[in-house]
Formats: C-alpha cells, sequence, structure tokens
C-alpha cells in the first residue's frame, strides 16, 4: 500500500514542554552515536500529542536525532500504526477486518463506521470529531468483532454496540474497553469450564480494561504528564521544565529549526573531556559555510555548532583527537556525531576538491 504524507500540512511543530523533555530522555537511554534509536518512541510521542505525524512533526524528530528526513520517512510510512494524516479529535477507530472478525460480522461494523463517521477511510466525521479505518488482525481473535478506539480494543461487538460506543464518545463519556457482551476476558461464550475459583478473587474487570480505568486515559492523549520522567542512567529523575523555559524545537517549514533542548541560546556547561576547539565569536567575513554540507549535520547540529564557536570547514579540518572527543562530549543532544560521521574526513576532502566534487564523491562514500 502506497503511504503518503497528507496534502495538507501545518506551518510548524514543537513539542510541549512536558514531551520535549520525555523525548530528551528517550535519547539519553542510547549511547554516543546510536541517538536514532530512539526515532519509533519519539514519532509516537509526536502522534499522540497531535493525533497524526505531520511533515513538520517528522523533521523536527529527525533534526533530534541528527537523522535524514528520508530516513524518518522511511519510519513513518513503513509502520502502518503512524496515521499520515489528520484524525477525528475525540478518536480514531480501527475495525479489524480480518478472518476471525470478518466471520463474526466486522463487514457490519464497518457500515456503522461507514454511515456516521465518513464513506471513506482515513476522512474526518463532518464534526471532525472521530475518523476510521479497516485494519489487519489486532489479536484478539476470540473476542471478534472488535475494534481498537484510541488505545484500547472493545471486542464482541455488534452494529448496535458499536453506534452506542460512538454516541458515548460523542457526549464525552469515556466507555470501559473489553469485552461490551458481558465476558470477563475471553472465557467460553457459555461461561467458564475450569478454574472456576479465579471468579471469586478477580478485579472487577479483566487486566487490560481494568488498567486503562485505573489510569483513565483509554482516548486522553499523550501529553508527557503520565508519570514521572525517570532517567536514572543520568543519574536523576528528570523534571518537566516550567512552560516558557524550553526551547520547543519548534519548526517552520522551510525554515531555521530551533534546537529542541532546554535554554538551546545558551550552550551547556562544557563537559572536561579533550580539548575545546579553537573558536570563533562570529562567523569569518560575516558569512559562515554552510556546515549542512558535511553529511550528519542537520539545522539543529549546525546551530550547536555555531553556538561553540565553529562556523566554517577549516575550524573543523583541522581538529585532532583532543578537540573531536570534545566536541563528541559537548554536542547536547547528538554525543558522538562527530567520529560516527566523520566530520574531519570530510570537511578536509572538502578543502581540497571543493564542494562539487565532494558532493559526487559523498554520494559513493569516498571520503
Amino acid at each position: 500500500m502506497l503511504r503518503r504524507l497528507h496534502k495538507d500540512q501545518p506551518a510548524s511543530f514543537a513539542f510541549t514542554p512536558a514531551n520535549l523533555e520525555w523525548a530528551q530522555g528517550q535519547i539519553s537511554k542510547y549511547p554516543a552515536g546510536r541517538q536514532a534509536s530512539a526515532i519509533i518512541p519519539l514519532l509516537w510521542r509526536a502522534q499522540e500529542q497531535e493525533g497524526w505525524l505531520s511533515r513538520p512533526a517528522i523533521e523536527l524528530v529527525a533534526d533530534m536525532l541528527g537523522m535524514a528526513y528520508i530516513r524518518a520517512l522511511e519510519v513513518a510510512t513503513f509502520y502502518f500504526m503512524f496515521q499520515l494524516q489528520p484524525t477525528g479529535r475525540i478518536a480514531h477507530v480501527q475495525i479489524c477486518g480480518t478472518t476471525s472478525c470478518m466471520i463474526c460480522g466486522a463487514e457490519d461494523l464497518i457500515k456503522v463506521c461507514k454511515e456516521l463517521i465518513a464513506p471513506a477511510p482515513h476522512a474526518l466525521s463532518a464534526d471532525g470529531n472521530f475518523s476510521w479505518e479497516e485494519v489487519e488482525c489486532m489479536g484478539a481473535c476470540a473476542n471478534a468483532p472488535m475494534a481498537q478506539i484510541g488505545k484500547d480494543y472493545y471486542e464482541d461487538l455488534t452494529p448496535q454496540m458499536l453506534r452506542d460506543l460512538i454516541a458515548r464518545f460523542s457526549k464525552g463519556e469515556v466507555p470501559v474497553p473489553g469485552p461490551q457482551n458481558g465476558r470477563y476476558a475471553a472465557e467460553p461464550l457459555s461461561g467458564l469450564t475450569s478454574l472456576k475459583d479465579f471468579e471469586s478473587g478477580r478485579a472487577q474487570y479483566n487486566a487490560s480494561a481494568q488498567r486503562a480505568v485505573d489510569i483513565g486515559d483509554v482516548v486522553k492523549r499523550i501529553d508527557g504528564t503520565e508519570v514521572p520522567i525517570l532517567t536514572p542512567w543520568l543519574g536523576k529523575t528528570a523534571k518537566a521544565a516550567p512552560a516558557g523555559d524550553v526551547a520547543l524545537a519548534e519548526k517552520p517549514a522551510k525554515a531555521e529549526v530551533a534546537a529542541a533542548s532546554p535554554k538551546a541560546d545558551k550552550p551547556a556547561e562544557a563537559v572536561a573531556e579533550g580539548t575545546k576547539p579553537a573558536a570563533l565569536t562570529a562567523p569569518r567575513d560575516g558569512a559562515a559555510d554552510s556546515l549542512q554540507t558535511i553529511e550528519g549535520i542537520g539545522p539543529a547540529l549546525e546551530k550547536l555548532c555555531h553556538e561553540l564557536g565553529i562556523f566554517h570547514f577549516d575550524q573543523i579540518a583541522n581538529w585532532g583527537p583532543a578537540e573531536i572527543a570534545w566536541m563528541d562530549a559537548n554536542l547536547k543532544g547528538f554525543r558522538g556525531r562527530v567520529t560516527r560521521d566523520r566530520w574531519v574526513a570530510q570537511a578536509k576532502l572538502i578543502g581540497e576538491v571543493g564542494i562539487p566534487e565532494f558532493l559526487r564523491r559523498a554520494k559513493t562514500n569516498d571520503y
């Protein structure tokens, strides 16, 4: 199936302060040079915040991780859990249409969605509150037919039950997820035939439904305030910064990206490792080299280099092991990138052969 970005895109995207700090905590889980491993959780968090993944959101996440935009787009378009078009403000309804559910009436549930939400999948309802799609098996075959609404499963559905659920969601109610026909979990419809003692000591709902009720998120979108942001590997528990005190990494379309880190306009305290490279207070003749020519340097990293007084290719070309170690340790959120992407070798080649020839060789990684 061909998956493309939606034709209508917002001008920019920014994580909320709490979600930004959460994202930075995820990035810090990975060793230097492996920050791209956080791509899926960061894209998911962006989708949870907005309801879908826009191009500015994908590009912002790519910048935070030092990835080429196309690499982040490849991930977003490969996994069907990522929605590339706006979804309903209240909920996105996913109807399982695979064998068990189809046999048990999924097609009738789809008819309800076409009637009450929109004639076509991935289209918004007239009030913008709902959207729907048919999906592949979601693993609740014993409770067919079923649908995922928001984060949770609603199982053992009939067309009338789905109508009632949509009506209740529309009124601001949050129906209890799980089986809707009185079953506790996935026991036989005729009742338990073994482990009958279990009935006397069980919770009100099965574990999945009980957890959804307890935390009350169900269709609530994640905003970063759900649980403490724990980063024990950094020797601390991160705390959400006050609104207005965090650079939200807002990325206007086709414009410079603000660094996605707290107080991005103020360099972080230097890490005592290696030797700080010779820095400039401003670019020579008022014109900096386009450091983004170097593979692995995006808008966010270029901004960080400027904050550290690095504006020109020849500055990078002159770094030795001590300077490389210092830069690797002091690139906020991008530790290890100088070594991993071989900045010095690339900068030296640019000085030797010029940018056009460098770009030709870069296509074959010949540097």
